[in-house]
């Protein structure tokens, strides 16, 4: 049954590293009718390295066509005539924008200048554009009266979700120093001190959206996106079908016993509710010295365990937030008490407890003032397709932005905080000794978390507004990658050890394949399968789409 109209329809598209988020909106009431999002993202990886060296292996044009698949998929649950798609305005960092368009790549692979000329992709432009949807659909969900635009990005690593963090929030127009970051698998982050800009990313990893974590989930219906005390047990906070937090069972966090059963049964766990846990444990008591638990684990119901491993995961996504907003700072020439504002948007930016996060450290917890805010990326692409005139507006706030990129990959100062929060991580190295080691690197050691500070809460959800017709997850966008792997002796270790159940060796006409679900293998960030692997026949690079 399709809606019915002509030419009454503007989508918004966010093309997020771990998912997409799209909306359905009337153009002439500009209300939203439905949210469509993905559970994952149609490329191996856990985050945009991970989806870039997947295209660069295996072919821009293979890269290409999975994410304009799993668009159609999206699309289609829309419900409507592609006839009466008028506009689609999309956001995301510029790997993901340049792989929706099969644009250049390269340039993003190799941060060198002299490496960029000699591939021929030196000053690659990324500006804004307006083009028909066929360019790209034609054959494949034709949209004849349909238009696709595309936000400009400020340089080529600095795309349109991060001028939709920085525009979407009060970044911009704070006179103080401030920090806003995006946070996701692949964390954008900027800081501004007076009229100066600088903007960074920290490839934070899946665990910091519940992927590569046990009983680990992205942000949907059914998920445990926080935990608070209560008594001595533990109220598991989780989402409903309207992404809204409510309250679920009461339980003890050793045992695992239902103290008190709300009837909401809890499916996974979000990255914001595994951070809440460990914040939770950490303070009262339940671990002396990370990345150890109580017996190795945490229940938190029926199947749900955060696992001392899980521990470790989260350490690393938090940080490389911890140590490039730190690197951030530094590099600025400001002190740490200089900082008045930080702010946080996307899923976990939204969910998370920012009491909680502050004392993990993905939001720095010297910080005085805290502002959630949800999904920037979609906000600006709703703003441009109810009105694309607005994009000028847009255009004219990124030519005024001057902003300095700091590679954290070739940064000094974040390979040794970086190492620090590891040891404290990993290892449980005492902070006494974790700040001998910041000054043997010649970095002032971290000043301590205010006792209180002001934390805004701007929204409820990720998504402020789903739409009459609700919100509707598409959960199946990859396809199935195969490599023949010659070597193999059937041994099935590959299989046993693949975190997210990804790989499958099979047997075809004597010959030995191994079959990759692209949506749910972790790519470069993981690859168990390869280094498990006794005669070392995996290889990732010769994937093919298998027909």
């Amino acid at each position: 049954m399709l809606f019915e109209g002509i030419f009454m329809y503007v989508i918004a598209l966010d093309l997020g590293t771990s998912g997409f988020r799209s909306q359905l909106i009337d153009i002439e009431t500009r209300e939203t009718i439905k949210t469509v999002i993905t559970m994952g993202h149609p490329l191996p990886g856990g985050n945009v390295m991970d989806h870039l060296d997947f295209a660069i292996s295996t072919g821009k044009d293979v890269a290409h066509g999975l994410i304009i698949e799993a668009v159609k998929k999206v699309l289609e649950r829309f419900n409507v005539d592609p006839l009466s798609i008028q506009r689609i305005a999309v956001c995301g960092n510029p790997i993901q924008l340049s792989l929706f368009q099969n644009s250049e790549i390269l340039d993003l692979a190799y941060a060198g200048e002299a490496k960029q000329k000699k591939l021929g992709v030196h000053d690659v432009k990324r500006d804004a554009r307006i083009f028909p949807a066929n360019q790209i659909f034609k054959g494949i969900y034709e949209m004849d009266n349909c238009e696709i635009v595309v936000p400009p990005a400020i340089k080529h690593e600095i795309g349109a979700d991060a001028l939709a963090m920085m525009m979407e929030t009060d970044f911009i127009n704070q006179n103080e120093p401030c920090l806003v970051t995006d946070y996701g698998t692949n964390a954008e982050m900027a800081l501004k001190v007076g009229e100066r800009i600088i903007t960074a990313s920290a490839a934070a990893g899946p665990a910091i959206e519940g992927q590569g974590i046990n009983c680990g989930m992205l942000a949907g219906p059914g998920a445990i996106s926080d935990v608070n005390l209560e008594g001595s047990y533990w109220r598991l906070i989780v989402l409903n079908e309207e992404m809204e937090p409510i309250e679920s069972d009461l339980v003890d966090p050793v045992s695992g016993e239902i103290i008190e059963s709300s009837g909401i049964k809890a499916k996974g766990i979000t990255g914001t509710g595994v951070i809440s846990t460990i914040a939770l444990a950490i303070k009262e008591g339940l671990t002396k010295k990370l990345p150890h638990l109580p017996e190795g684990r945490i229940v938190l119901g029926d199947g749900i365990i955060i696992t001392d491993k899980d521990v470790e995961e989260v350490g690393k996504a938090i940080g490389a937030i911890w140590a490039a907003h730190m690197t951030l700072m530094i590099e600025a020439g400001i002190e740490y008490s200089d900082l008045k504002y930080v702010y946080m948007s996307g899923a976990t930016g939204t969910y998370v407890d920012a009491e909680k996060a502050r004392h993990l450290g993905s939001v720095p917890g010297f910080i005085p003032n805290i502002v959630q805010f949800g999904n920037t990326s979609i906000g600006l692409a709703r703003k441009l397709a109810v009105d694309p005139i607005k994009l000028c507006d847009v255009i004219s706030v990124a030519k005024k932005i001057h902003a300095d990129h700091l590679m954290m990959a070739t940064s000094e100062t974040f390979k040794d905080i970086y190492l620090c929060e590891l040891s404290y991580w990993q290892q449980g190295m005492p902070l006494e000794i974790y700040d001998q080691m910041l000054q043997l690197y010649k970095i002032k050691p971290f000043p301590q978390n205010l006792e209180k500070v002001n934390i805004e809460r701007r929204v409820s959800k990720d998504i402020d507004d789903v739409g009459e017709k609700g919100i509707e997850i598409v959960k199946d966008i990859g396809i199935i990658l195969e490599a023949p792997v010659v070597k193999c002796i059937m041994c099935h270790k590959c299989e046993k050890d693949c975190p997210e159940d990804a790989v499958i060796i099979i047997e075809r006409e004597g010959k030995r394949f191994a079959n990759i679900d692209s949506q749910h293998c972790l790519g470069t960030s993981c690859r168990r399968c390869v280094t498990i692997c006794p005669e070392q026949t995996m290889n990732h690079s010769i994937l093919k789409v298998k027909r």
